[in-house]
């Protein structure tokens, strides 16, 4: 086949016949995020002691210091325990995820999850600590011998966080597994395409295929146990910003749901994949707002000024009497649905009243002081969001003079903040986890963390039924991870995995939309605009646009139905016989199509089980209209899916909810 001239700039490679590359693994880490990063740092650990024979290898599309969810940057550690108990952490994570939730999961992170952030000191992130009335920035700590090791108290901003200086953040952590690896151990600028399985043992994991977004090559990986934490699914739904600012999106916009797309279709049951994330944000910007109510405790205020909590409180008076939203916290959903009750009944726009969270964090305050608390209102944003300090600049805004829209995003599926989708995974096999929440592996045993299919494990994001991580969790649980990994691979050390496909097929498949563009081009003018095959960018627009009409996005305000979705559905089926004319001009494009297939995976997973819970557990994220309010003695429960990986079919069913853990 010809090699075609690259049609995107400088920045894009030309596709052209790829040559194959295989790889003998032990243990390979598919994504660079903060979750491989732990697993990194926990099997080379317990390789050295135990295995130092066992190969691991990390492989990223990205590169690792810049990869997942932390990658900008990051002004606060959102799970750190310190004098918390770890049932008061249940407690609080089972409040804000309407009482749906693995409890064994979430207490199993939270008695490690300190562990991690008391790493990431060692190794150089400067955490904030206060020294009686003085708040010490990470450098004047260390210089004072004081840290969170010692037992010295944080500066928090809410009960659950601690203020860091973290433009660094992700560099730091992913410093400590390149350490661990060795540049040997880590492959970055690969995209996985899809997991591979055993072709002599049916439900066990074999490796991974992906291919270079650097060079013609389709790299096959072969591996013993797989780690598959390639972050949650942004861009299924319409975002709010348009155009230009399309690019803009509160979560990476390069997570494409590849961690629930691959481990589907592997046969991996998944749980909780209704369940969607809607966070409220400044508008435009996609700025945090977290550090204004929880710091600066600052107020929403509708057009006319009124705080729209306070004003709502029948409300939620209403949710707290069916049992929700008790204790300390309100649910971010319940957060939200107050607002949106705002916008429809035509109080809005909705605003965050920084004037008014400044004049009161000033008072009392000497000049100096207000100096170094309008330091942290920017570099709240400078840490993470820098897009939202240059919009504000850029519309000549004084956060201390002028109030800023708020506004809640387009939805986003993951596991680790205030959503909960992913796959159903084991707990810990202790006497106090029910037999119900424990995988029993090949040989009888119970491998912590390990997906119902042999051999493949996930973290972070991965993890469903769970959530409330954040970046310090994410990465405790991949450590929890690394040492499952090391034992797996002990007691399966005569195993030689061996995948179903050939590595012509597999070759084959990846590089099919270059070959439909190579086939078709001569048939338009425009290689964006064609009648025998579809680009990318066109294939993910219209995806959004049934997603954002049918399965409750920003345009319904966030409502659907059983008929919508059903609706919706049918889209997709035929956006899935479409998949199959996707088209790529160069190597870019190429991931950009395979992102796709992903993305159409997770929404129908989305929409399935959307369809299937027949309530409305989490309004303000996700409302039906047809089952306006929570089904307790129907719905508390989980609702899980597999797909049967022979004949494509996916069939749902329910799991029961178990409270481990007493109220207060």
């Amino acid at each position: 086949m010809p090699v075609l001239p690259n049609n995107r700039g400088s920045k894009s490679i030309a596709a052209a016949e790829p040559d194959i590359q295989e790889h003998d693994v032990d243990i390979l880490l598919l994504g660079g995020g903060m979750g491989n990063c732990g697993a990194a740092v926990e099997a080379a650990r317990w390789a050295a002691e135990h295995a130092p024979h066992l190969k691991i290898l990390l492989v990223d599309r990205a590169a690792v210091e810049r990869s997942g969810a932390v990658a900008q940057g990051l002004s606060a550690i959102n799970t750190y325990l310190g004098r918390n108990s770890v049932e008061d952490y249940v407690r609080m994570v089972r409040t804000d995820l309407m009482q749906v939730l693995r409890e064994d999961l979430v207490y199993d992170l939270g008695r490690h999850v300190d562990d991690s952030v008391h790493l990431f000191e060692d190794w150089g992130l400067p955490c904030k600590i206060r020294d009686g009335d003085r708040v010490l920035d990470g450098m004047q700590a260390k210089a004072l011998g004081k840290s969170l090791r010692n037992g010295d108290e944080p500066v928090r901003s809410g009960r659950w966080q601690i203020m860091i200086n973290g433009e660094s953040f992700k560099r730091i952590v992913a410093e400590a597994a390149n350490k661990a690896l060795g540049r040997a151990g880590i492959m970055e600028h690969i995209y996985i395409v899809k997991l591979l399985t055993d072709a002599r043992q049916d439900n066990r994991i074999a490796g991974a295929v992906g291919f270079s977004l650097r060079e013609n090559r389709i790299h096959i990986f072969r591996a013993g146990a797989v780690v598959a934490a390639c972050g949650g699914a942004v861009n299924l739904y319409r975002p709010r910003s348009s155009g230009e600012g399309m690019g803009r999106a509160w979560y990476p916009v390069w997570n494409a749901g590849t961690t629930y797309a691959v481990c589907a279709e592997a046969g991996a049951e998944m749980t909780m994949m209704e369940s969607r994330f809607v966070p409220v944000r400044f508008k435009d910007g996609y700025g945090p707002v977290g550090a204004w109510f929880l710091l600066f405790k600052a107020k929403g205020v509708n057009s006319a000024g009124e705080d729209y909590v306070v004003r709502n409180q029948d409300l939620l008076r209403h949710w707290r009497e069916r049992g929700y939203a008790g204790g300390r916290v309100v649910p971010s959903c319940l957060r939200n649905h107050l607002l949106l009750q705002e916008v429809r009944e035509g109080r809005g726009p909705v605003y965050m009243d920084t004037p008014g969270a400044l004049a009161g964090a000033f008072a009392g305050l000497d000049r100096e002081q207000r100096r170094r608390l309008e330091e942290e209102a920017w570099e709240d944003f400078l840490d993470m969001c820098v897009a939202q300090a240059g919009l504000w600049a850029a519309m000549n805004v004084k956060p201390e003079e002028q109030a800023s829209e708020i506004m809640p995003t387009e939805p986003y599926l993951l596991g680790s903040h205030s959503g909960c989708c992913g796959l159903w995974v084991s707990g810990p096999d202790e006497d106090w986890v029910p037999e119900e929440y424990k995988i029993r592996a090949d040989n009888g045993k119970v491998y912590n963390r390990m997906s119902t299919v042999n051999g493949l494990f996930t973290c972070a994001d991965g993890v469903g039924a769970s959530g409330h991580k954040f970046s310090s969790g994410s990465h405790a649980e991949g450590r929890i991870v690394g040492k499952q990994l090391v034992r797996w691979c002990l007691d399966h050390k005569d195993h030689k995995p061996m995948p179903r496909e050939t590595p012509e097929e597999l070759k084959s498949l990846i590089y099919r939309p270059w070959r439909t563009f190579v086939d078709n081009r001569h048939a338009s003018t425009d290689p964006a605009v064609n009648p025998r095959y579809i680009s990318p960018k066109n294939f993910m627009l219209r995806l959004n646009k049934c997603m954002d009409e049918y399965g409750g996005g920003v345009s319904t305000l966030y409502a659907c139905s059983g008929a919508s979705l059903r609706a919706g559905l049918k889209i997709l089926e035929m956006l899935e016989e479409d998949a199959e004319k996707l088209a790529a001009r160069d190597l870019h494009e190429l991931m950009r199509c395979w992102e796709n297939r992903h993305r159409l995976r997770t929404a129908y997973l989305h929409l399935r089980h959307l369809e299937f819970r027949r309530e409305t557990r989490y309004p303000g994220f996700c409302y039906r209209t047809d089952c306006p309010e929570p089904d307790d003695a129907e719905w508390k429960c989980f609702v899980n899916s597999r797909c049967d990986p022979a004949t494509g079919k996916t069939v749902l069913f329910r799991k029961p909810c178990l409270r481990l853990i007493a109220d207060e």
